[in-house]
């Protein structure tokens, strides 16, 4: 270790007393009360020292004032170098930062927004134009590359209407005349995000009775995508209007369960072939009433 490197890390003595001055400088950045108590000295060089501070502002838990005094050689007097705030071990930090396109979030999109899309997207590829030059409205063109830079980019309707019969028209109407094309990678990564929402391995569809292949509910789509997925078109199931995977299911699948008819009562029974007698006054032989004989004795009447 050579001498230099041993002065360097030796604090001088002069800077390491000036912690008055060190004080008075850090007040001088901040405000009266917020610089705390002194914590430490450390040697930044020759003849150059940090003193640190307490900091007590609320807003800056855990940070440190840093005051950095030196001296010339051979000179008595120290002055001040440079005045800081830094963070401590247990300092609160703001998060790291990270570029938008990565703290973009499904959903994040509102009306107006633009979402440029990159040229290298893994999810796209190439897709047939039936000319080697993209269209003029093209994605990967270099005016809509131009647009894309700005900041209030515009997106147009500038596409070349293809000559009828021609195979770029045939193409347009199969919807293969596009730019860039959903990749192989794209499609996988969608069918998986799809399939962790409304798949087999959901909660719902585990505790399901049937799957959605057997749902009269279930829309059916078209492509590669129509052998795994379709649409989900019941009002009250937990997917409506969503892209279910065919082994997904809920309580409401259409063969679930078949609901019984409330019980009916019977019908009342009339009998309109006969009727009933009703007596104004019951007969002599039912012994309900006493006859009038019976009532002139008990009151002596002849």
């Amino acid at each position: 270790m050579s001498a230099a490197t041993t002065r360097s890390r030796t604090p001088d003595r002069l800077c390491v007393e000036a912690v008055d001055l060190a004080r008075a400088a850090a007040e001088e950045a901040a405000y009266p009360g917020v610089v705390g108590e002194h914590t430490a000295a450390i040697a930044e060089g020759d003849r150059v020292v940090t003193h640190f501070f307490e900091c007590k502002d609320p807003g800056y838990r855990g940070w440190r004032w840093a005051v950095t005094v030196t001296r010339a050689s051979r000179a008595k007097n120290v002055t001040l170098d440079e005045t800081v705030l830094l963070p401590g071990d247990d300092a609160l930090l703001a998060p790291e930062w990270v570029p938008w396109s990565e703290r973009l979030r499904p959903g994040d999109m509102g009306p107006g927004d633009l979402l440029p899309t990159d040229a290298e997207d893994l999810r796209l590829e190439a897709g047939w134009s039936g000319e080697d030059a993209p269209p003029p409205n093209s994605v990967v063109s270099t005016e809509m590359a131009e647009l894309v830079e700005a900041e209030d980019a515009d997106v147009t309707d500038r596409a070349v209407v293809p000559v009828r019969g021609s195979i770029t028209s045939v193409a347009e109407e199969l919807g293969m005349r596009r730019a860039r094309v959903l990749s192989r990678y794209g499609l996988h990564s969608a069918a998986d995000r799809w399939d962790e929402s409304f798949g087999a391995k959901t909660p719902m569809a585990q505790a399901a009775p049937a799957s959605c292949v057997s749902c009269g509910f279930l829309v059916a789509i078209g492509g590669s995508l129509g052998q795994a997925f379709g649409i989900c078109a019941n009002e009250f199931g937990p997917a409506d209007g969503r892209l279910v995977s065919l082994s997904y299911g809920c309580g409401g699948h259409s063969e679930a369960a078949v609901m019984p008819k409330p019980p009916r009562p019977a019908p009342p029974v009339l009998d309109s072939m006969a009727s009933d007698e009703f007596h104004l006054r019951p007969a002599p032989d039912t012994g309900s009433v006493p006859t009038a004989d019976e009532l002139a004795s008990d009151l002596g009447h002849s």
